[in-house]
Order: structure tokens, then C-alpha cells, then sequence
């Protein structure tokens, strides 16, 4: 009897998965009438959804009148030494978890001939030696082979620079196989407290710093998948928990308010509270709605890919122009070229949005995190205003009114069980007024 247990290399990997995507891993045997009584290798079908799957077959072997199909492991009455039916259900568990791993960085690109050679080289890591390229070389790489949008590779890009400045910080080359859970600890801290450049840069907060790590960690994996080290610090290393308060938003009535108010004395204020408006009414992030041109308008609907999503499964997000989003369009129909509408740089959008909000009196109180001191604070919504907020009336409203996510997230770009997706759905005080009448 063969069997062989997968690496520590991927361990918190299946519960991400398990928490993220609708992939399963079952285990099962094939035998023939004639082969009863002959051992049959356990082998694994991954699948995720209707359209993927893949296989593979493992050298964990067990006799088929000892397999239970149900529990996917040896049966409970066989009569089996202890530790010999501990060692087959835990390899066949730990095969499962390493497929899991394996389909998280690899998504459906995985086919089953590709999922045996990740296998093998989970298995048998002294067949495949690691590479003796420095720590920024390898990066490099990872830079260049990886298809990602354009904000997930300037994010990344970050990351190395601030891999940069640590390592002249502590003095030491980084080292692949020399990274340890402190080597992660340090670098946090290093994040924590360090300036930058730019002296009046301020602090990051925790949710900042989560981002990097999570980043960090992207890399770390991608190097343990690509033979780089066989060396994982993330194992022994516990990630910042990040901390969001609940969304606020415009009510419908507020974004009407706001769309009608009077600001023709001031022509450049009422231009962006127009592209403010047009943001909340098709639920777009800013980066996208910059990218949009005349011709993202096709039958009535505007037309785009979201760039966060690009490097992963990209797909066509399609919003119908209610008659708000027409109107705006239609008022500026007259730019010149392919502009859909006149948009200014990026952070003096911003900036204006919140010049918009005190003009037009939406300035009521609410309860908003301290990204640094992680303490809820009361604040005017004009001072915490920003494109954001646009994407969020627009996905808080509907989910009012739809109570659907999946029916949201088609229009949000958001994909199925997105974490910043889940934080629209907290129940607000118009939600928990009718569940209260319905005990009437």
C-alpha cells in the first residue's frame, strides 16, 4: 500500500477556498467486476460549478470492499489496524486540501495534466530544486508572468518597493528561503511606522497594511507553485486583522436632492455632482468609470469590463441607463472626440465631490472608522465624501429594494461571495422596521 501526504506549503490555502469559491474535492475508486479483490488507487474529482472540472489519480490505494463511496474514506465497520486507517484517511484528506490549494492560485486555468504536476512537485520537492535568482529577480518575474490589471500591478509594484526599503532598513538581503514568520512580523512593523519618502505621508492604517501582506503573500505562493523555494513564512504567521465599519450611503431621496439642487452659479461644482450622480445611478469604481467613452454605450446600456477583475475571469459588466444616467449623458453629449463626460483628475474629483455635498446641504452626521485608530468617529458625510460613496448608494439601494446580492453583484461588478460585497448587506433600520411589523 502507497500513499503520500501533501506539504505544509499550503495549509491555510482550502480555507480560503472553502470560503471563497463553490469548488468541491471528492475522492472516490474505480473497479471493475474482475479487480474486487485487488487494491484501487483513490482518485479525486475537482469541480467547480457546471463547466470545470478536473481530475487526478493518486497512489493512496485501498481495497474496494473497505472503501466507503458515501464518506469517501475506509469504512467505519471494516475491521483495519488503527493506525493504518488513520494514515489512508488522512492522506486522502490532505490530498484534498492540496488540490484546493493548488485550484485557488490557479483558478480554471488548472487542467488535470497540470493538477498531477503540481502534485508531484508538492510531493517531491528534491526533484525539483529551487532557483538561485535574487529575491527582486524572482519578483520581476512574477511581475511579468502574472495577467492583472493594471491597478493590481501598480499595487503590487508597491509591495516591491517596499520590500526595498525594508531590506535597507534591516541591513540583511531578502532571501526566499531565509523568510520567517518573524522576517513577516518585522516587515508589518516596518509598515506601520515608516514614512516613505515623503515625510508627511501619513500613517497607514491596519487595513492598509492587511492589503500588502495579503499581496506579500500572492507572491510568497506564487513562488512555492513555480518552484522558486519550497520555504512558506505564512504558515506560522498570523495575518492583520482588518477592520470596516458599516457602509453609509445616499438615500435615493438624498441623490435626488443632490441631482436637483441648484448649482449653476457654479458650473465646475455642478459638472462633477453630474458625474457623481451618473457613478451612483450605474454603481461603477472610479477607475472604470475614467476608462468610459461614448462608444461604452451600446443599445441603452453602458458596456465595460472592471479593470480590479481583469487579470482573473473577466467579463462584460452591462448597466441599463435609467433616465437620470441618460439625461447626464445626453447634457454633455456635445465634448469633443470619444468623451462621455468632463472628468478631472482623479483626487480633485474627490476633493470636489466633497465641495458638492456642503454646497448642496448634505451634511448629515455619520458614524464612520478610524482607519488608524481602528474607533468609530462621528463626522459631517460632506468631510468623509468620495467617489465611493457613489458606488455605494447605488449597491445599497438595490439591495434594498432586490434583497438578491447575486442580482446586485451582476451590475456591481462584485463577484459571488465578495467580502467588500457582504458589507452592503448589513440590515439598516428600514430593513429591521418591516421584519419588527411582521410580527403584527
Amino acid at each position: 500500500m502507497r500513499f503520500c501526504f501533501c506539504g505544509a506549503f499550503f495549509a491555510p490555502l482550502h480555507h480560503l477556498l472553502n470560503n471563497y469559491s463553490m469548488a468541491t474535492v471528492t475522492a472516490f475508486i474505480r473497479t471493475s467486476k474482475s479487480d474486487k479483490t485487488k487494491p484501487a488507487n483513490v482518485r479525486f474529482r475537482l469541480r467547480d460549478g457546471r463547466n470545470f472540472q478536473a481530475f487526478h489519480k493518486s497512489e493512496i490505494s485501498v481495497l474496494p470492499e473497505r472503501w466507503d463511496y458515501r464518506q469517501q474514506k475506509i469504512k467505519a465497520r471494516v475491521l483495519i489496524d488503527d493506525k493504518e486507517r488513520n494514515l489512508i484517511d488522512k492522506a486522502i484528506s490532505d490530498r484534498k486540501n492540496l488540490i484546493s490549494d493548488i485550484y485557488l492560485m490557479q483558478g480554471k486555468t488548472l487542467t488535470s495534466s497540470k493538477l498531477d504536476a503540481e502534485i508531484e512537485k508538492n510531493l517531491h520537492h528534491e526533484k525539483h530544486p529551487v532557483s538561485k535568482l535574487s529575491f527582486f529577480d524572482i519578483y520581476e518575474k512574477f511581475l511579468s508572468e502574472n495577467s492583472v490589471s493594471l491597478a493590481t500591478l501598480k499595487k503590487r509594484r508597491t509591495i516591491k518597493e517596499a520590500f526595498r526599503r525594508f531590506e535597507t532598513f534591516i541591513e540583511s538581503p531578502l532571501n526566499l528561503d531565509a523568510l520567517t514568520a518573524e522576517t513577516l512580523k518585522s516587515f508589518e512593523r516596518f509598515l506601520k511606522h515608516e514614512n516613505g519618502e515623503n515625510e508627511r505621508q501619513l500613517k497607514r492604517s491596519i487595513n492598509t497594511i492587511g492589503g500588502f501582506m495579503r499581496y506579500a503573500r500572492t507572491f510568497i505562493y506564487w513562488c512555492i507553485n513555480n518552484g522558486y523555494t519550497n520555504n512558506n513564512p505564512f504558515n506560522k504567521y498570523k495575518m492583520p486583522v482588518e477592520k470596516y465599519g458599516t457602509p453609509f450611503y445616499l438615500t435615493i431621496a438624498e441623490r435626488n436632492d443632490l441631482y436637483n439642487f441648484d448649482l449653476s452659479n457654479r458650473p465646475a461644482l455642478e459638472r462633477q455632482r453630474d458625474i457623481f450622480v451618473f457613478q451612483s445611478v450605474i454603481g461603477c469604481r472610479v477607475g472604470d468609470l475614467y476608462k468610459m467613452t461614448k462608444s461604452s454605450i451600446i443599445d441603452g446600456a453602458i458596456e465595460y469590463v472592471a479593470e480590479k477583475t481583469k487579470g482573473k475571469e473577466p467579463k462584460t459588466i452591462r448597466v441599463p441607463l435609467n433616465s437620470i444616467a441618460t439625461e447626464i449623458v445626453s447634457k454633455y453629449a456635445g465634448l469633443d472626440g470619444d468623451r462621455l463626460l468632463p472628468l478631472i483628475v482623479e483626487q480633485k474629483y474627490n476633493e470636489t465631490i466633497k465641495e458638492v455635498f456642503k454646497a448642496s446641504g448634505i451634511t448629515r452626521n455619520v458614524t464612520t472608522l478610524n482607519k488608524l485608530t481602528g474607533i468609530e468617529e462621528t463626522r459631517p458625510l460632506n468631510e468623509v465624501a468620495s467617489s465611493h460613496i457613489a458606488r455605494r448608494t447605488f449597491c445599497g439601494n438595490l439591495y434594498k429594494k432586490v434583497r438578491d446580492p447575486n442580482l446586485v453583484g451582476a451590475l456591481s461588478g462584485h463577484t459571488d461571495g465578495s467580502k467588500a460585497f457582504a458589507r452592503y448587506r448589513d440590515i439598516d433600520e428600514d430593513m429591521k422596521t418591516e421584519l419588527v411589523r411582521m410580527l403584527e
